[in-house]
């Protein structure tokens, strides 16, 4: 199984919040870019589930699998057997009519010989004799029609089997690989080519846990790009396996709107707002934000020195700091 790399940019720029009134201190997030590459929505394997040589091969790798069958397999020994068991359903059709007009002809006879005995003109031995024939010629009709039955299961077996010779893969999908070729020899369960659905891309990725928070607080249906263009992608899967080489979990995004080239590596980008270490402090509540970094609270008027760790659009990104809370609010310098 080929190993799918996915690369995550770490960008430093931080969200900016607008306050509606006043000067609070709110969480800090950045933007984070995620990155991987397309692949088809499911993959499989094509096999033989029969033995013979391969005639012909409809398909080549790239192509779209249409109408015809992928392979076809020579059906010259099983079209021999269906014609065996046709002649035997023949000949087992004439068994069982020369057996319907024995039994009309016995039944008549044992009537005849019954009546005559009732007369007192043929003996209870003739009579006794010509029921076991009727009786005999019955239950000979009941093991024919047994046997009929098995003789039609095994031609509907046969005819399945040669279906089978045929052998067909899912309309739309695209060849990845052919494995065998025309004229060779294949066995059953021979892999013969793997096929791709690309009618649906996805895209594999492997995030952290708050990556993945992030992703889910996202609309359904959010924004990505695809190489050069926009596109739709939605959460199609989390794989609750945790990796602990990596510490991050298995995902897939499925791209259900997207209508461009259907292939694999296309390169797949979201940027989206991820909750980081740090408080979000306005900048106009910095006191000489580049010498002695401080602000001062609002309700107490006392003066907290602060740690900046970046900027962002005139605010600052501070480490935590045990006097300032989220929705704390602070007092612009005079």
């Amino acid at each position: 199984m080929k190993k799918i790399f996915v690369f995550v940019f770490l960008c430093p720029v931080f969200a900016v919040y607008a306050n509606a009134e006043g000067l609070f201190v709110r969480s800090a997030k950045e933007t984070i870019r995620l990155s991987g590459y397309t692949r088809s929505n499911t993959v499989i394997t094509l096999s033989s589930e029969v033995s013979g040589r391969v005639l012909q091969v409809n398909y080549d790798v790239g192509q779209q699998i249409g109408d015809k069958a992928f392979y076809e397999i020579d059906p010259t020994f099983i079209d021999f057997q269906i014609q065996n068991i046709r002649h035997s359903v023949r000949k087992m059709k004439n068994a069982l009519l020369k057996n319907a007009s024995a039994v009309d002809y016995l039944e008549k006879e044992f009537r005849r010989i019954d009546q005559l005995h009732k007369g007192d003109r043929a003996t209870e031995v003739k009579r006794d004799a010509a029921k076991e024939e009727l009786t005999q010629a019955r239950l000979e009709r009941k093991s024919l029609k047994v046997e009929n039955a098995i003789l039609l299961t095994a031609l509907k077996e046969a005819e399945e089997k040669k279906r089978r010779h045929s052998i067909f893969a899912p309309k739309d999908w695209i060849v990845i690989r052919k494995i065998v070729e025309a004229g060779e020899l294949v066995t059953v369960n021979t892999p013969m080519a793997k096929l791709g659905d690309f009618r649906q891309l996805v895209v594999p990725l492997s995030v952290s846990g708050k990556e993945l928070q992030a992703i889910r607080k996202l609309p359904e249906l959010f924004a990505a790009r695809l190489e050069d263009r926009s596109v739709k992608a939605r959460l199609n899967w989390v794989n609750p396996e945790f990796d602990e080489k990596t510490r991050k979990l298995g995902m897939e995004l499925l791209l259900p709107e997207y209508d461009g080239e259907k292939r694999g590596g296309l390169r797949f980008a979201l940027d989206m707002d991820v909750e980081t270490e740090g408080l979000l402090i306005p900048g106009e509540a910095v006191i000489n934000r580049y010498e002695n970094p401080r602000v001062r609270l609002k309700e107490s008027g006392e003066t907290v020195s602060i740690l900046i760790l970046g900027e962002s659009g005139g605010d600052m990104i501070a480490a935590e700091n045990p006097k300032l809370k989220i929705g704390t609010e602070l007092q612009k310098p005079e």
